[in-house]
């Protein structure tokens, strides 16, 4: 070899050189005679002793040589495996009881040959009971767990349980393992029985049956490949699950065997034999991997005792009761043997061993509130994000529901039922439900984290009462802890109540009602159907809305409703001067007693009525009252999470995209948001509701948009006069009114006929659970003209000239334009002219 490569060493220059040169020499014949000469195949020069090579032949002979021998000692080394292989095969088919899968599984280790001796004293006096028992208890095994016999389990159950198995079963098992034994040896020809036998009797001398098991392991493989895959998993878990204690206990197992045995005949003896057999069948069945070949003799010999097989249907029928005794610590190894034969009769024992989870310890996102924004940050988020997890907590016991008709549509519906179905029709005759979507929408929390493509889940009467932002987990009002990624805080707002009337007593807080959610308005119907009189202090949206709806109920029947506020009109807030004044003589015509300019000084209790006084010295007496007076949003959680609440407008601070923290969005009435267009404000309406939290769950999911759509609300006083505004619409703004004659198209109900929608903001909320009905309300009368003229029109709201909010005075279907008009901000010379954009001189 070292001379092969000296030569090597010398000719490879050479070799180089020379082809060089016939480079050179061909491309100089190119050159001379334009043509290229014909390539001359590269010789293959040999590296050995010159004329001969033979260093390189006998390089080439010694790997050869290497790789046949190689070669032969892999295939005699294969070949001869493969015949032990077969060897082993063959002497496993030929066993008498091989058919018999669950035999294989209770066979007795090597040291069962030993205890013969002993074994065959004892069978005389238990071998009748135990051979029922054994096969009852391994009958089930046999039928259903023979065909699936997986060949893959065999030997990590061989490695894993037969140490251990010895060890636990031992003392338990020793006491009758010599009965066991005997029945075992003569159930040779039925090898259900054997097994429980055989194991019992690998009790009796547990030491050595410890020794031997993990010895012969090895050879136990192809045997453990008969197993079925079920009962090898269930034995793996056994061995550490059934401590030596538990065993013992014969009394806790006897029930179980007892109802399966009760069909042939059970004495109360064999039921405890019986018991103890059938632990020993199950133990038996984990040793099973350990088992030596040694065991199979010792079976063989077994007398045709055990071939009883009448007890087979007994055997049948067993299952159904083991599953039953599952439950019981002592019977486990027993109820284990069988469950991978009877997997579904498991299935429901294991149903109450779980705790009960009412909700997931986690939610990727949290949804605080269980309003009109959570809904709709819900829906945003699942269309930008379908595999998304969404848990809505609220203290409500109701799922997500709109507001607006608690204090509209439902007061005009003809249906008595209407409190219990929440269901009523639009103006326009169409039926439908205050909830967005119905149960069947929605995942129950239990399965939240299970449902393959996601889902959302409400969790019902829940609140949070504390919030760590820095661990991302919030904390219910009963300790409960749920961890989030993302967060919404929806939370709302609670009704404010007056001072004077926390200050009453408790008789007077019995009859006041704080309107805001279904409750309230069940409450109140009941109110106003069983009391003679119902006071509402507040003159805005809603109390206004509740005071038509109350007067029109009045109508028939002696109801007395009475409203009271400190402004000089109905809205006085937002609507201008004039226009608040004409909405008072509305309320006054649904037979309603207003009472202007009237500020509460006390409220008392006497002679079975509320007495309340106002500072100008007047004293209304009422049943009931009815306290509208503005809403306080919901700011617990500030202080617990750290955020900031404003000083001006209240509710979380947050910035244009909605957002408190990095992971924590705030939405609907308690946010204090930016607006780009108009500054820093907060709304409380179902329209911005339904804005913010879409956008909400639009930057939840990586959107990161700015807060610019500028939301809208409405109000309907009755069906004959609606206005839908937009903006900042404040009476102490300087205003631009331009207006109509009404037709009978300019009405709400009409509105409604026409768009098919009963919520103008259905546009943002769609999708929700409606379900059209013939219409049975005639066409609507034609509207009296009203003496000052303001049947339709379109109200401005300036701020230093500029357009910063518009009233749409019974005109419907035009929120696009005024949208776009506060958008644009500019100055207008003549407001005529932009109301003519609303078509409002149209017939």
């Amino acid at each position: 070899m070292w001379t092969c490569k000296n030569l090597w060493k010398k000719l490879a220059p050479l070799a180089r050189s020379s082809s060089t040169l016939c480079r050179q020499n061909a491309r100089g014949v190119v050159l001379n005679n334009e043509r290229r000469l014909p390539l001359v195949p590269q010789a293959h020069m040999s590296s050995g002793t010159p004329g001969s090579g033979g260093d390189n032949n006998l390089y080439y002979l010694l790997v050869g040589a290497t790789c046949v021998g190689g070669g032969f000692y892999a295939y005699r080394t294969i070949k001869g495996d493969k015949e032990r292989y077969q060897e082993r095969i063959n002497e496993i088919a030929s066993r008498p009881n091989k058919v018999v899968p669950e035999q294989l599984i209770t066979e007795v280790p090597g040291e069962q040959a030993a205890e013969t001796p002993q074994e065959t004293s004892v069978q005389g006096s238990v071998s009748e009971p135990i051979a029922v028992e054994s096969e009852e208890s391994s009958a089930p095994i046999a039928a259903d767990s023979s065909a699936p016999i997986a060949a893959d389990s065999s030997a990590p159950i061989a490695a894993d349980s037969s140490a251990p198995i010895a060890a636990d079963s031992s003392a338990p098992i020793a006491a009758k393992s010599e009965v066991s034994l005997s029945a075992v040896e003569e159930s040779s020809p039925p090898p259900e029985e054997p097994a429980p036998c055989e194991t019992t009797e690998l009790s009796t001398e547990i030491a050595p049956v410890t020794e031997d098991a993990p010895a012969e392991t090895p050879e136990i493989t192809p045997i453990v490949e008969e197993v079925s895959p079920e009962v090898a998993a269930v034995e793996q878990e056994d061995p550490p699950t059934t401590p030596e204690a538990e065993i013992a206990p014969e009394p806790v197992v006897g029930p179980a065997p007892e109802e399966s045995v009760g069909t042939p005949d059970a004495d109360p003896v064999v039921d405890s034999e019986a018991a103890l057999v059938a632990r020993s069948v199950s133990e038996e069945a984990v040793e099973q991997p350990s088992e030596p070949a040694l065991s199979e003799p010792s079976v063989e010999p077994s007398p045709v005792e055990v071939t009883e097989e009448p007890p087979a249907p007994v055997v049948e029928s067993e299952p159904t009761p083991v599953a039953e005794s599952l439950p019981a610590e002592t019977a486990e190894p027993q109820t284990e043997t069988e469950s991978a034969a009877e997997p579904a009769t498991v299935a429901p024992a294991e149903v109450p061993a779980p705790t009960p989870v009412e909700f997931p310890s986690h939610a990727p996102y949290l949804l605080i509130g269980g309003g009109t924004a959570s809904f709709a940050a819900a829906r945003s988020i699942r269309a930008r994000d379908p595999g998304a997890r969404v848990l809505i907590i609220t203290d409500e016991p109701d799922l997500p529901y709109m507001r607006p008709p608690l204090s509209k549509e439902l007061w005009f519906s003809d249906d008595p039922s209407v409190v219990d179905t929440l269901r009523f029709k639009q103006w326009n005759g169409k039926e439908r439900s205050i909830y967005f979507q119905p149960p069947s929408f929605y995942v129950s929390p239990q399965d939240l984290e299970k449902v393959e493509n996601g889902g959302v889940a409400v969790l019902t009467g829940k609140k949070v009462v504390h919030m760590d932002v820095r661990g991302n987990k919030v904390t219910l009002s009963d300790n409960t802890e749920i961890s989030y990624d993302k967060c919404l805080i929806a939370t709302g707002g609670v009704p404010r109540n007056l001072q004077v009337i926390e200050r009453a007593g408790e008789e007077v807080t019995k009859r006041t009602t704080l309107f805001r959610k279904v409750e309230d308005f069940k409450a109140l119907d009941k109110v106003s159907r069983d009391t003679k009189s119902i006071t509402i202090i507040g003159g805005g949206f809603l109390g206004s809305e509740l005071a038509c709806a109350l007067g029109r109920r009045s109508a028939d029947s002696d109801l007395e409703v009475i409203q009271m506020f400190p402004e000089k009109g109905n809205m006085g807030k937002v609507l201008p001067e004039y226009l608040s004044n004409w909405t008072t003589a509305k309320v006054k015509s649904e037979g309603v007693t207003i009472i202007t300019e009237a500020l509460v000084k006390a409220v008392s209790f006497k002679d079975g009525k509320v007495e309340i006084k106002l500072k100008d010295g007047r004293v209304v007496k009422t049943d009931h009252i009815v306290a509208a007076v503005g809403l306080e949003p919901s700011v617990e959680l500030a202080k617990s999470a750290g955020l900031e609440v404003d000083s001006d407008f209240g509710g979380f601070r947050v910035n244009a995209e909605l957002q408190a923290r990095s992971n924590i969005w705030v939405a609907g009435d308690a946010a204090c948001f930016y607006d780009i267009r108009l500054g820093r404000r907060r709304v409380e309406h179902h329209d911005h509701a339904v804005v913010s939290g879409r956008l909400a769950g639009e930057n939840m999911t990586g959107a990161n948009k700015p807060y610019w759509h500028q939301s809208m609300f409405w109000s309907d006083l009755g069906p004959d006069v609606g206005y839908e505004a937009i903006g900042i619409v404040d009476s102490s703004l300087p205003t631009v009114g331009v207006f109509a004659k009404a037709t009978a198209k300019d009405t709400p109900k009409a509105a409604t006929e026409k768009s098919g929608t009963g919520i103008r903001s259905e546009s943002e909320t769609e999708g929700t659970a409606s379900s059209p009905v013939a219409s049975s309300t005639p066409e609507p009368p034609p509207v009296p003209e009203q003496k000052d003229n303001y049947g339709k029109g379109v109200i401005f709201y300036l701020r230093d000239k500029v357009v910063v909010g518009i009233i749409l005075w019974n005109v419907f279907n035009r929120m696009p334009v005024a949208r776009k008009i506060i958008k644009d901000g500019e100055e207008h010379a003549d407001l005529n002219e932009v109301a003519k954009l609303f078509n409002i001189h149209e017939d």
